[in-house]
């Protein structure tokens, strides 16, 4: 018996407005679309779900860039918002437009 990633799932009270982020940060395309799920990519989803998150992610994503400067800048023009400072010249957490926490890092 094997036991294998899936892929990850976001929970979103908006699937149009995380689509539109996750999507565009990732150059991801939707491949699959129901009324409460879509599907970015091979490895992505996000999940209609009624509540909004309240606290701290315990899991997040940690996305690795070339261009430190264009990813941020990307990153925000796509409505994500920065937290803190960056880390070590080398990676820096961001909220989605949720308030999901990410990372972008230097490769």
């Amino acid at each position: 018996m094997g036991i294998r990633l899936g892929g990850i799932v976001i929970d979103t009270t908006d699937l149009e407005l995380q689509a539109r982020f996750w999507s565009g940060l990732l150059g991801l395309e939707i491949t699959r679309r129901e009324a409460d799920w879509i599907t970015l990519g091979p490895g992505l989803a996000l999940q209609l779900v009624p509540e909004a998150r309240t606290v701290k992610n315990r899991i997040h994503l940690d996305l690795i860039t070339d261009n430190f400067p264009q990813a941020m800048a990307h990153a925000t023009e796509l409505g994500a918002t920065p937290v803190g400072e960056i880390h070590e010249g080398l990676w820096q957490v961001w909220r989605d437009p949720e308030g999901n926490e990410f990372c972008i890092c230097m490769s």
